[in-house]
């Protein structure tokens, strides 16, 4: 299976979610791989405490790949590569975590025939070998996304099973452009139906995941004042009527990830220690990770209602 990461907005914490999805259906048996497709920014190997990739690699990356200049990109296997001490040893019962990195200073570029279909070989080749592909592309309407959009509608991925995860904050500005990304002009939909595919199979395909969400009943705001949680509510009830009005409501909703600093100032994996022995990560977090790893790859949450 391969799913695909985007927002159109940066700042979401879509890479350092996704991440830590993909780190938690590794835990819980599947053999994963991270495809780092931002091209502009490819900064995985940070989230994955790789020393020698926190910018990208030197050593023919996804950029080198795609532009034919090696026969085959760089991958790291994270348990063995992280200088993490949680991440050093595979757990009993796990399954492999890879990483793909994107070249250091690459940048956008557009796309070509050429390039597309080196990204479909390579889709065709790590979907045999992984249980799940998660690629996480540039933030809005970029050229990996349309790369990716025009891969997968190849003749030889029409049976590779494809989910699209459409990322955003919790707030007014984020759920438009969350909705924009989807379907407006030149959205996913606009252009996966340009380069052929169903536009009904792929909205079909596509869930949303709120990010850094504040819930107004949750006890840790009992230091706020009245008046600021009978705002934060109605601000909420605001935003559910705006999501629902844009297509971006519960009825397309995948999970929610809270608020936490452990993924606002540090931007990392969260591992069991963080929550049960360190304790500066939220219980609350850990679960809507382990709750997403499964529905990801779940049919019944991805059923159309």
């Amino acid at each position: 299976m391969l799913i695909f990461a985007t927002s159109d907005k940066g700042g979401t914490g879509r890479s350092v979610t996704s991440s830590n999805i993909l780190y938690r259906s590794a835990l819980q048996g599947s053999d994963v791989c991270y495809l780092d497709f931002d091209f502009g920014s490819p900064t995985s190997g940070a989230i994955f405490n790789i020393p020698t990739t926190l910018h990208g690699t030197t050593q023919g990356g996804l950029h080198s790949y795609l532009h034919g200049m090696v026969a085959d990109p760089q991958r790291l296997e994270i348990w063995q590569e992280s200088d993490r001490s949680s991440l050093r040893s595979r757990p009993p019962g796990a399954g492999r975590l890879v990483l793909l990195p994107g070249d250091s200073g690459g940048g956008e570029f557009p796309i070509t025939k050429e390039n597309t279909e080196r990204c479909a070989r390579l889709f065709l080749h790590l979907e045999e070998e992984f249980d799940l592909c998660l690629v996480d592309l540039s933030a809005g309407r970029s050229y990996a996304t349309e790369m990716v959009l025009a891969a997968t509608a190849n003749e030889a991925l029409r049976n590779i099973r494809t989910r699209w995860l459409v990322f955003h904050r919790w707030t007014r500005q984020h759920v438009l452009a969350a909705s924009g990304l989807v379907y407006g002009e030149r959205g996913i939909l606009h252009t996966g139906e340009n380069h052929g595919h169903d536009r009904e199979e792929l909205a079909n395909s596509l869930r949303f995941v709120r990010t850094a969400v504040v819930n107004p009943d949750s006890p840790e705001l009992e230091g706020l004042r009245p008046a600021q949680i009978a705002w934060l509510r109605d601000v909420d009830r605001d935003l559910s009527e705006l999501a629902s009005s844009r297509k971006v409501g519960r009825t397309l909703l995948l999970g929610s990830i809270p608020l936490d600093p452990v993924l606002q100032w540090r931007e990392q994996l969260i591992s069991d220690n963080d929550v049960w022995s360190r304790r500066i990560a939220n219980r609350e977090t850990l679960e809507q990770f382990d709750s997403l790893a499964k529905k990801i790859v779940d049919d019944a949450a991805w059923e159309t209602l």
